[in-house]
């Protein structure tokens, strides 16, 4: 639900967001309660140290305690009533509030009153000074984390949000336009200095301020439009889940096969396969030693103790960062690749300037560039600079560009090896040997765009793009790549689907299940934590608001005459369609999954299937507590080396230290 007005400002927290916290507070405070009345039967009748003061610190530590336990117990009850969208049983919230805050002003007065007797308190029972110790820090401490607590939910831009008297039609604009494109301006600003704050210790050059304004503009674009608080998006996220996987789970299965894309031959299949698991051990061994220790706890750093310090005189060049002795070792101890085989090895990380390196694979008779993914700050702002640049590449009939952080990345990565002279180098050495690109998150999509920047130099290229970015290139530029890029993506990896066209539609899926939903937030809550944990069968769902319009509802989750507002009324919005260009996975992408139910713990065995996939299948985000660990290099990894061997794969185990 909208974020509660309290105090004259809108805060980042709705009321029915105290549940959990007020459940907790108020446990703590029936037990200092319980705490409190024992030691005050315990001297009853005999204060005899300090009595006075002792007992009128006991008396009104009780008073005050029961005072705040009944205030809790009332916010804890109202705020667990209604609905997310149904705030109206909530409407005294904000009074409790109130009332809770004015508690604070005693509970700090006896805190400092219980601090007086114990600075004189010298010759007194040691349990009895304890336990009024215990109490006065325990009051500083629920002091303390309430003020940190405020600091959290505090939101900058807290002005009440007026709201439409009458609501207008969707898609009907209103005088109200201007006043949210200012609010929109503010956002921006406050997201800006977020983000400056954030990397207050990298440098502030203009690339690292262009970043910025580019990524604060995406952020305000993104959030500004809706008014919900962090807890709504997740109680959306458990929802989501439990209905994608009720869809699933009713899907026909000769439904999906009839589905699924032409792809070349089996045979054709598998030889991919054996390529893309020797060039993931390049993708991974990029990341250098924090991958390696990593996927190797207990041997890796007795591995790489040895060479971290070394000088080693060789044929290649290594240049930038820190730690090269670690990083070099743990590559050489991944790809199984001697120093003479090394062209060329960059660490040096900036802003739009990623890690890199070159060498000679006599396995596959390659020239081999390997690009790091991410693993900076730095790298996450080239992540986050996803405005559209164009990227003109002959030969390309259509729309020509991609992601703009990515594609200079690229371009940095083309002036080093072609203006630098690495290429020639290297294919002075093995003139007969092919020119081999891939990397693994970042490194995927800028081995893709650097595969594109160097085909017509050398055609026979092949780049192996792993979990690449879903929002990478133009159709026409995606189209172009499948001649020579192959993408790999596992299960329900959400890089491959991230884009931000996907993310309007989660955002608008989110704003639907929620206003949909007839339960309150904290049972939500409660069941989708159980549901990750422990599985089981999805909720039914129940939605006696589904038939309700948005305007109909008793608080709009959407700011009037947003996008989001506006592409609520249908799918088919234009609004929704139009707002942002589309953007694609590049080449061909084989699609491994698992091979049987999903599993539920760390130890589960997984088989896993491939298939070749469309892009259309990566046009949705899929809510999964594997959507983040399918991304990891490390778990790529396992699963292409399982799926060659046809052996069931532990998810607690290493594939780094298998390869």
């Amino acid at each position: 639900m909208p974020g509660m007005v309290v105090f004259g400002r809108r805060w980042g927290i709705a009321s029915d967001d105290l549940v959990f916290p007020g459940s907790f507070e108020l446990f703590v405070r029936v037990l200092w309660w319980i705490g409190a009345l024992i030691l005050y039967i315990h001297h009853r009748g005999n204060f005899d140290c300090n009595g006075r003061i002792l007992h009128t610190y006991l008396v009104g530590l009780l008073v005050v305690l029961g005072l705040i336990i009944l205030t809790l117990s009332a916010i804890v009850y109202v705020s667990a009533q209604g609905t997310i969208t149904n705030p109206g049983p909530r409407r005294s919230i904000p009074v409790l509030v109130y009332l809770r805050a004015l508690l604070y002003i005693p509970e700090l007065v006896w805190a400092c009153l219980g601090a007086v007797w114990v600075s004189d308190g010298k010759g007194c029972d040691p349990a009895t000074v304890g336990a009024v110790i215990a109490a006065v820090i325990a009051s500083w401490i629920i002091l303390l984390f309430t003020g940190l607590g405020v600091v959290f939910v505090f939101d900058p831009l807290g002005n009440p949000r007026p709201q439409q008297a009458v609501m207008e039609p969707l898609g009907v604009r209103e005088e109200g336009t201007q006043l949210f494109s200012t609010a929109r301006s503010l956002a921006t600003k406050v997201w800006e200095s977020r983000l400056r704050l954030l990397c207050c210790c990298l440098p502030q050059d203009e690339n690292y301020r262009a970043a910025f304004s580019s990524i604060a503009q995406l952020f305000s674009g993104f959030f500004s439009d809706t008014d919900l608080v962090p807890s709504d998006i997740a109680a959306g996220l458990a929802l989501l889940h439990q209905e994608q996987d009720k869809m699933e789970r009713s899907r026909d299965p000769d439904i999906v096969v009839a589905l699924s894309p032409s792809s070349p031959t089996g045979g054709d299949l598998e030889t991919e396969l054996e390529k893309a698991a020797h060039c993931m051990q390049f993708a991974a061994a990029a990341y250098g030693w924090p991958l390696f220790i990593y996927s190797n706890p207990f041997t890796g750093p007795c591995k790489l103790s040895g060479d971290c310090c070394r000088s080693q005189a060789a044929e290649y060049e290594i240049v930038g960062g820190d730690n090269l002795g670690c990083h070099f070792s743990s590559i050489l101890h991944s790809t199984g690749l001697q120093y003479r085989d090394f062209i060329y090895v960059s660490f040096h990380n900036q802003i739009y300037e990623i890690p890199f390196f070159v060498a000679l694979d006599h396995k596959r008779e390659a020239v081999l560039v390997a690009v790091r993914g991410t693993l900076s700050l730095k790298d996450v702002l080239t992540d986050l600079s996803a405005e559209c640049e164009d990227l003109p590449v002959d030969g390309v009939s259509g729309a020509s560009y991609g992601h703009k952080g990515i594609s200079q990345a690229a371009g940095y990565i083309y002036k080093k090896l072609v203006n630098d002279g690495i290429l020639n180098q290297a294919f002075s050495v093995a003139p007969e040997y092919k020119l081999v690109i891939t990397g693994h998150s970042l490194g995927a999509g800028t081995a893709s765009i650097l595969a594109i920047l160097l085909r017509n130099s050398f055609p026979n290229l092949q780049c192996y793009a792993f979990s690449p970015p879903g929002g990478l290139l133009s159709k026409a530029l995606a189209d172009y790549s499948k001649d020579f890029v192959v993408s790999v993506v596992l299960g329900k990896d959400l890089v491959p689907r991230l884009s931000i066209p996907n993310m309007e539609d989660l955002k608008r899926r989110i704003l639907k299940i929620v206003s949909n939903c007839n339960k309150p937030k904290y049972r939500i809550l409660l069941r989708g934590c159980w549901y990750e944990l422990f599985g089981g069968e999805p909720d039914d769902f129940p939605t006696e608001l589904q038939n309700r319009r948005e305007e109909e509802l008793s608080q709009p989750l959407v700011i009037h005459n947003s996008s989001s507002y506006q592409s609520l009324g249908s799918d088919d919005s234009p609004v929704h369609k139009a707002t942002h260009l589309p953007l694609f996975p590049p080449g061909r992408i084989l699609y491994i999954t698992e091979d049987g139910p999903p599993r539920r713990h760390c130890f589960s065995q997984v088989k896993y299937q491939a298939e070749w996939a469309s892009e259309a299948t990566f046009m949705s985000i899929l809510i999964s507590p594997s959507m983040l660990g399918d991304h990891m290099p490390d778990i790529v990894l396992g699963a292409l080396n399982r799926l060659i061997n046809d052996k069931p794969f532990s998810m607690c185990t290493s594939s780094l230290s298998n390869s």
